[in-house]
């Protein structure tokens, strides 16, 4: 199974851990990262998320997170479909970065796209499931 897992996602761990629900959202986070070590999922990596970290101002938070291109299945760079994907999910209200990811997400062949955000997870989105990791990780254990 394919996730993406956006930057709010990667930089989750780093935010401060004294909200319950950040602390939950870290928890799920880091096993589905572990997961992916196991081969269990597959992680998508897109031009965005490298953009996105390369802006990171903490060099130890960037390095940790652009480790995990390393451990991708697939990645992707800038298109033409991307693009236009991003421009129709920007007609919904998304901000230009976060549609870039969630278009990435689609075009990879991604089941799921993984984040924090609220902002993308009160959108209509029809084309990926779009899921908190908390969420997920329920949905996941069900499953099994």
């Amino acid at each position: 199974m394919k996730v993406y897992m956006d930057n709010c996602c990667f930089n989750r761990p780093y935010d401060d851990q004294s909200s319950l629900i950040v602390y939950l959202e870290t928890e799920a986070k880091l096993y589905i990262q572990e997961l992916i070590r196991k081969g269990e999922l597959m992680l998508c990596w897109s031009f965005v998320l490298d953009y996105e970290n390369s802006v990171n101002p903490y060099a130890e938070v960037r390095n940790r997170i652009e480790e995990w291109k390393e451990l991708a299945c697939t990645d992707c760079g800038m298109s033409d479909d991307i693009a236009a994907k991003a421009a129709k999910l920007m007609m919904i209200g998304m901000r230009q970065m976060d549609a870039s990811h969630v278009a990435c997400a689609i075009h990879l062949g991604a089941e799921y796209f993984l984040t924090t955000d609220k902002r993308i997870l009160n959108k209509s989105i029809t084309e990926i499931t779009v899921m908190n990791p908390i969420d997920y990780i329920r949905r996941y254990s069900d499953a099994k």
